[in-house]
């Protein structure tokens, strides 16, 4: 079973800043059903706020709210940019993959977190992913 839509998807995308990375990953949050546009926003306005912990393994951040904030369902978007970009983060900068993720009830969030780390703490399956021309490869590689 896969909660990644293909519309969650994009590939070699462009994006100047983190905010921007942040409402990329967000935007495809809201497209394939999972969130509304106050979680993409509540999403900007966390890491405005805390900073980059959202960057949780070189080269990779998991941008993230409460479901109260306009989660619809559990699920993520996935974003690897063409370019990778600084978040500001001490250790993990630059960042190349951005996967957004919803969670809903009291500990949605969570447990979808420690999914996608699971599959990006992966090596193989993080190069995988890096080196993935198409949805359907992506799929292979990332199933929960």
């Amino acid at each position: 079973m896969t909660l990644l839509k293909e519309k969650a998807v994009l590939l070699d995308a462009e994006a100047d800043n983190a905010i921007e990375a942040i409402r990329l990953s967000g935007r495809l949050l809201v497209e394939a059903g999972y969130a509304t546009e106050q979680y993409v926003e509540a999403m900007v306005k966390g890491y405005r706020d805390v900073g980059p912990y959202i960057v949780i393994a070189p080269g990779i951040a998991i941008p993230h709210s409460r479901p109260e904030n306009g989660a619809l369902s559990a699920g993520f978007s996935l974003v690897r940019l063409k370019e990778p970009i600084e978040f500001q983060h001490e250790k993990n900068d630059p960042v190349q993959l951005v996967c957004a993720i919803t969670g809903v009830g009291n500990t949605g969030h969570i447990e979808m977190l420690q999914k996608i780390a699971t599959i990006l703490g992966d090596d193989e399956k993080l190069d995988q992913i890096l080196k993935a021309e198409n949805y359907e490869e992506i799929t292979k590689i990332i199933t929960i």
